[in-house]
């Protein structure tokens, strides 16, 4: 059984990362697609006459397949951006876009895929991370024609969905990068933002059932709130805001962002992790997994000690902590790829189907 769980220094990181390569490349070009399954079921029994799933691809596919998954409220965006797709997906880097076909979808709910705001609100069937990682499946497996994975990698809700995968599909990968989550239950602050952020929504009476012709007023502040007190890192935010006036700078500079978000597909995008607990069927995982989280991941707080006592469980798991400093963005951390990006090669090239 391969176990070690790695803590490394800034410096060490940072030497690591200036061996490797001085600047980010440009990510390859992209391919986005769009596949619609018909009859969609829902785990709750509920059927959608035609469930869309947008997704981008790089890469060909004669390339090794690598399953790419995005936060709750990202889409394939958040995952193509300089600091994970220019860090990884170029000439010479570690997913190499001319060596591996790198599939990016949109999760049910989020990006281009169907979600509540195309039409249904409310009414949009009640959604799980089970239904987005059995549609994913079905995406690869009966659109695109992928039979098995040579990686599967993901942050924050893709980072559940990757241990959901090595659960529910144990044989599809070789390797899964499980990135800001824990393979337990969600629970503690975790959840308790989560229903604070749903049950404001829903409070504000111009939300009215999801019904509503304008967003809620209250939806662009609490999603704000949300996203500062999860996110963003201790150390960095006192870095940024080391003033109460610099700190209330930061504030006005986020309201002041452009916010297109819709309020359903936030309630039902949170809510949907509501049943998460892969901590049951860890033992079942074949794959080889390097586990990534931040120390500074407001989420999942390191000094709970979870991921180090879960990752035992594995017979062929690691984890890999990133420091906490002043550049380190708490929760969001993983997404900025040179912190770890040293250890995939060694990763990839070792693992083997079934290990």
């Amino acid at each position: 059984m391969f176990l070690t769980t790695f803590r490394c220094s800034i410096s060490t990181a940072a030497a690591l990362l200036f061996a490797t390569t001085a600047f980010a490349a440009d990510p390859p070009r992209q391919k986005p697609g769009d596949w619609t399954v018909k009859d969609f079921r829902f785990h709750t029994g509920e059927v959608l006459p035609e469930l869309k799933l947008h997704y981008v691809t790089i890469g060909e596919p004669t390339g090794e397949p690598v399953l790419v998954l995005h936060g709750s409220n990202g889409s394939s965006q958040t995952m193509l951006g300089p600091t994970f797709a220019g860090e990884l997906f170029g000439p010479g880097q570690p997913l190499d876009a001319a060596k591996y076909f790198l599939i990016v979808p949109d999760a049910v709910g989020a990006g281009g895929s169907s979600k509540p705001s195309n039409g249904l609100r409310m009414a949009f069937p009640k959604f799980t991370y089970e239904d987005q990682v059995r549609a994913q499946y079905r995406l690869l497996t009966e659109h695109l024609g992928v039979k098995h994975l040579k990686l599967i990698i993901g942050q924050s809700m893709g980072g559940m969905h990757a241990w959901m995968w090595g659960e529910m599909y144990p044989d599809f990968m070789d390797v899964m990068v499980p990135m800001g989550s824990q393979p337990v239950a969600m629970s503690g602050r975790n959840w308790v933002l989560r229903r604070m952020l749903i049950d404001a929504i829903k409070a504000d009476p111009a939300w009215n059932n999801g019904n509503y012709t304008e967003e809620p007023p209250t939806f662009k502040y609490v999603a704000t709130f949300f996203s500062l007190a999860t996110a963003g890192g201790t150390q960095s935010f006192f870095r940024r805001a080391p003033t109460r006036a610099l700190a209330d700078k930061l504030v006005e500079q986020r309201l002041a962002q452009k916010f297109t978000a819709d309020a359903n597909d936030y309630i039902y995008a949170y809510d949907a992790a509501r049943d998460y607990d892969p901590s049951p069927g860890l033992e079942t995982i074949k794959a080889r997994v390097l586990a990534i989280n931040a120390a500074d991941d407001e989420r999942n707080p390191v000094e709970l000690g979870i991921l180090a006592r879960e990752i035992k469980r594995l017979r062929n798991g690691t984890y890999y902590e990133i420091p906490a400093s002043p550049e380190t963005n708490g929760h969001g951390t993983p997404v900025d790829a040179k912190w770890w990006k040293h250890l995939l090669p060694e990763l990839l090239s070792d693992a083997k189907p079934g290990q």
